[in-house]
């Protein structure tokens, strides 16, 4: 153990140099990654990267409009911030007044998360990160810190014997022997805290400056470190807390400042960005706190540089390359973050392509799905992840405990190395409609010094290899092609 911690930390330096060289950019052009000191969380890390396929959901009682969750009450010129639902949209205070009064119809009687759990185990997926709480501040769990929650009597569901819905999420997920996430946003709209009603609410921050009301910025800082706390210490083991806006975070003046003089040419094209305010949430405290709670936590504030962050996210995209530190990509499954009426879902040949793709430079894919407001997922959703699972059954070996290989892809080829043995990995991508396939696979960098075993998984056949100087031939049989086309991609394993 004392060695492998070694290691792990051996590479993290390896990293933050290589971030220094200017490596991993893709995800954030401004961020660098900063290692972490903790060995509980170090090891945490390594045993995240081995599991490679997780759940998010975004849900909340904004499904019932069927609309991008919390954005439309944030007073910004951005598409996701459109108000289309509600009897007077071109109002504002009216429009958010609908909005919060969303509670009081949102009754999702058919929700089971035993049955989620055992479609998301089948998928092969093995963590889940639930949103606890997002942007306009309804709790999805009985917080005794706000009345805007989804346990309040004002809430229909409250009376329902699963009405604390976290608790029930991550207790079914947690009988499946899933890693269990919190996602929890920082920022809280419908906090008076936050947005203090004397003030109209110009963009997604903070309403008030809180450096000249110290005490009520104080009141917010205790009120999330409070909620936050609350969900470490009452809902079981947290293994993954998912902090979302970013913007909440200390912030240097030298930024603020900058941000200002950029305004100043920016108003000359009419165009204004949202503020930059130093909105100093105290993370490295909360985190101390967290940890005393939720020993080895891997906690993830999202896109705020710093020792808080230990993973990256990469929103809806895949990196072109590999990264030089732990990641994630989180991919919308159907429809958007929240839920969409008559949503279309990815086919499981391209959820399984993009899986394969995000392993093979290194990530995990967390694949977004979002439940209706009546508490059910889309048949287009079971149906996903059913494909998905077929391609998992067979092919989850090459998945899990594995790690990026150079050279991650060639041709219609995608490789992993396992962690544990000697074992390669070569992923064939089969394209839709594809009607031939190749008489062999040329592996150009081998560095074995003799040909290995070769074999598809999920057939007994062994494959002809051979060395050569162009590196390692593996023959294709005539009689396997037309089996192998039927798939959305199969495994060489090479030993």
């Amino acid at each position: 153990m004392q060695q492998r911690l070694s290691f792990i930390i051996l590479l993290c330096i390896c990293f933050t140099f290589a971030s220094k060289q200017g490596f991993g950019q893709a995800v954030y052009e401004d961020e660098r990654y900063v290692p972490e000191t903790d060995p509980l969380v170090l090891k945490k890390l390594e045993d995240w990267q081995n599991l490679k396929f997780g759940l998010l959901m975004h849900w909340g009682a904004y499904s019932q409009w069927g609309i991008v969750e919390s954005w439309s009450i944030c007073p910004e010129e951005y598409g996701w911030c459109e108000r289309k639902k509600g009897s007077n949209p071109n109002n504002y205070t009216t429009y958010k007044k609908e909005y919060e009064s969303l509670r009081k119809t949102f009754n999702p009687i058919k929700f089971n998360p035993d049955k989620w759990a055992k479609a998301a185990k089948y998928a092969g997926m093995k963590y889940v990160v639930f949103t606890t709480k997002h942007h306009d501040g309804f709790s999805m769990f009985d917080s005794k810190y706000t009345d805007y929650k989804i346990t309040d009597p004002q809430t229909p569901f409250s009376s329902h014997p699963k009405a604390n819905i976290t608790k029930e999420i991550f207790d079914s997920f947690r009988t499946e022997d899933f890693w269990a996430g919190a996602y929890f946003s920082k920022p809280d709209w419908h906090e008076p805290s936050y947005w203090d009603p004397y003030y109209p609410p110009r963009d997604r921050n903070v309403n008030y400056e809180p450096e000249s009301n110290p005490e009520k910025w104080q009141e917010f800082v205790d009120f999330t470190h409070n909620q936050i706390l609350e969900l470490l210490s009452d809902y079981g083991k947290v293994d993954i807390l998912w902090l979302d806006g970013g913007w909440v975070a200390k912030t240097p003046k030298s930024q603020i400042t900058s941000w200002y003089d950029q305004q100043l040419k920016n108003n000359e094209n009419g165009y204004l960005k949202h503020r930059i305010i130093n909105q100093d949430i105290k993370m490295d405290k909360l985190v101390e706190k967290a940890r005393v709670k939720q020993p080895g936590l891997i906690v993830v504030d999202r896109a705020v540089h710093g020792k808080n962050q230990n993973y990256l996210t990469p929103e809806n995209r895949v990196p072109e390359k590999p990264l030089p530190y732990p990641w994630e990509s989180c991919i919308i499954a159907g429809g958007g973050w929240s839920y969409t009426f008559n949503a279309k879902y990815m086919s499981g040949r391209e959820a399984v392509h993009t899986l394969v793709d995000i392993v093979a430079k290194g990530g995990n894919l967390l694949l977004n799905i979002a439940p209706s407001p009546e508490g059910e997922w889309d048949d287009g959703a079971y149906q996903l992840l059913r494909e998905i699972g077929d391609w998992m059954s067979v092919n989850d070996k090459a998945i899990y405990n594995t790690r990026a290989m150079a050279p991650f892809k060639f041709d219609n080829v995608c490789v992993t190395s396992n962690v544990d043995e000697e074992t390669i990995n070569l992923i064939y991508l089969v394209e839709e409609n594809q009607t031939e396939l190749p008489n062999e696979i040329v592996f150009t960098e081998y560095e074995g010094k003799k040909s290995p075993k070769a074999k598809i998984l999920g057939l007994n056949t062994r494959l002809k290899s051979s060395l050569s100087a162009k590196g390692l031939t593996i023959k294709l049989p005539e009689n396997l092609k037309s089996q192998l086309l039927k798939t959305s991609a199969f495994t060489i394993q090479l030993k």
